[in-house]
């Protein structure tokens, strides 16, 4: 059985450089936008597997990246 890794708020934060906020992260939790959570008791965990998922759904397709033979998802 593979083990799954969890990230926290902060570590979440690290991940995007400082470019999400907890502040942020916290509004799109209230407002069930963003990435997937999971809520044990007060903890607040983020599967790395989903935030790699919403970082695939969020990314923007350039030109010269289709040229280059970049995949779009959303031709799929």
């Amino acid at each position: 059985m593979s083990e799954s890794k969890y990230l926290t708020t902060e570590e979440v934060c690290d991940r995007y450089r400082g470019e999400v906020s907890v502040g942020t992260l916290r509004n799109w939790r209230a407002q069930r936008v963003g990435p997937p959570f999971i809520k044990i008791g007060k903890s607040v965990l983020y599967p790395v597997q989903g935030l790699d998922e919403w970082d695939k759904k969020n990314l923007v397709m350039c030109r010269a990246s289709r040229k280059l033979g970049v995949v779009d998802n959303e031709g799929a």
